[in-house]
């Protein structure tokens, strides 16, 4: 799993009703874009992640010229 800063982090619910916890990683601890993130959620909470199974990375857009 590779990221980079702006990158969000999305951590899905493990059990019915519960929704994803989405974030955006503020800083990539690993090398080569390697975890842990430092990841700032939504709700304000910020921590450092090692993502698991039920973790996907939504790369920022790039625009292409």
């Amino acid at each position: 799993m590779r990221a980079s800063v702006g990158d969000q982090l999305v951590q899905h619910g493990r059990v019915v009703g519960q929704h994803d916890k989405v974030g955006e990683i503020v800083e990539v601890m690993g090398q080569e874009g390697n975890p842990p993130y430092r990841v700032k959620f939504q709700d304000g909470h910020e921590g450092v992640c090692s993502p698991g199974p039920d973790t996907e990375i939504r790369h920022k857009e790039t625009t292409g010229q």
